[in-house]
């Protein structure tokens, strides 16, 4: 799978769109002359893999004789600017593809239809938990989810052998391996785990019962001042030890797979597929070979793996578009298992699908076969029009966590986090 599309899934804030192109007169350009339709949607670069769209779009143009699907593919570079513009116009895409962590800041606006009376046409009740949430607000839906990638462990296999350590299946084991690794090469550090990396953070938090925000009435709070925060923070605090990872940085600064593995020492680390697939074309690059295994991050019993973000996209339709029984039929038959489950064999099974039953299965000891573990516990942040806010720099999720690895009691870092998170998520 293409690096720039696993990276920009990660990023919260992203979302696609594109000023639409009206005719002169202003009115909707969808429909010609004669009266031939044609149904615009917008993808990321990277997302639709070429073979699959146009197998989508053939079989629904076989039962619209009138109809043709125009896709157009967007950049990331300038896409939150595109898509206000696009959805506030007369003329929007009919179909378009949003970050997940942004689909609630759209709904909120206006600018996406409400799905919620279709439901049962989109197949709402077989969608991935996980990937579900950030579809809908206050009890309805705005969007279908497509797909979700999520971190696991990359570890070097030699590194694993020399100290007898095998992929561990609960945080304790996690731990002995780590320290029996430490014993084995002092040269090698166990785990590369920046401070500031809050993806994994917020996945230990929601093992405990935690959230980084909940609802409060009608408004939103911070919750890091809490027993389960501490205790994740505590637990991340512990696996940093192992790390010379610095406690004020994340995992792009500097890039971990790019930067940082490649130089070796490393025994383990926490990343995206993209990011596992460039460390190992670095290390070819620099004359080496890369031999790395994955595992999902360890729960805190071995009957299921650690909770993880899923960061992917969701395929809404615009409010305004002049085609929304057509858009909402192309996204039935696109979302639809059938073609996710094409889908996800396109990607290699380098993404989640929306639908669990629509898994590829990929190759066995993989990135993608231990992503698909994690399809069943991956989460996302909470849904808000105003979480967008709390990720802005300087992140206070990142600064509680930098001050309890300094030493910091988590309580009071996280009663200074939570004052912050509570003003931001607020805004709107």
């Amino acid at each position: 799978m293409k690096r720039k599309l696993i990276a920009a899934i990660s990023v919260a804030g992203m979302m696609v769109g594109l000023a639409a192109c009206g005719t002169e007169d202003g009115k909707s350009g969808s429909t010609d002359a004669d009266g031939n339709k044609t149904l615009t949607v917008w993808v990321m670069d990277g997302s639709a893999p070429d073979a699959w769209i146009k197998e989508v779009n053939k079989e629904f143009e076989a039962k619209h004789k009138n109809v043709k699907v125009k896709v157009e593919v967007q950049q990331w570079n300038g896409i939150q600017e595109k898509v206000t513009t696009a959805l506030s116009e007369d003329t929007p895409p009919d179909v378009l593809e949003l970050g997940n962590t942004q689909t609630a800041g759209y709904a909120a606006t206006g600018g996406l239809a409400d799905l919620t009376e279709d439901k049962a046409t989109f197949g709402y009740d077989g969608w991935n938990k996980g990937m579900l949430a950030s579809n809908e607000l206050d009890g309805k839906l705005y969007s279908a989810p497509w797909y979700a990638a999520s971190r696991v462990v990359v570890y070097d296999k030699a590194a694993y052998a020399k100290a007898g350590v095998k992929p561990p299946k609960t945080r304790e084991e996690w731990i002995d391996g780590l320290k029996k690794i430490k014993d084995s090469d002092s040269k090698v550090q166990p785990i590369y785990l920046p401070g500031q990396s809050w993806y994994v953070f917020a996945g230990f938090l929601w093992d405990e019962g935690g959230d980084l925000a909940v609802k409060d009435g009608d408004r939103w709070k911070g919750t890091l001042a809490t027993p389960e925060a501490a205790a994740a923070v505590n637990f991340y605090k512990e696996l940093q030890s192992f790390s010379t990872a610095p406690k004020d940085k994340d995992e792009a600064t500097p890039q971990q797979s790019t930067d940082i593995v490649p130089k070796g020492g490393v025994a383990s680390w926490i990343g995206l597929g993209w990011e596992a697939g460039g460390a190992a074309a670095a290390i070819e690059k620099a004359g080496g070979k890369a031999d790395f295994g994955y595992f999902p991050i360890p729960g805190k019993t071995a009957d299921k793996p650690g909770s993880v973000f899923l960061g992917g996209s969701n395929l809404a339709i615009a409010e305004r578009s002049p085609n929304k029984e057509l858009a909402k039929e192309w996204l039935a038959l696109a979302a639809g298992k059938d073609h996710m489950a094409k889908y996800a064999e396109a990607t290699g099974g380098g993404l989640l699908p929306n639908n669990d039953a629509a898994q590829f299965k990929p190759e066995a000891g993989s990135f993608a076969e231990a992503m698909a573990q994690t399809a069943p516990v991956g989460r996302i942040t909470p849904v808000t029009p105003g979480w967008a806010n709390v990720e802005t720099e300087p992140n206070p999720i990142k600064d509680f966590m930098t001050k309890v690895l300094k030493g910091e009691d988590p309580k009071k870092a996280g009663e200074a986090a939570d004052k912050i998170i509570t003003e931001r998520v607020n805004q709107q």
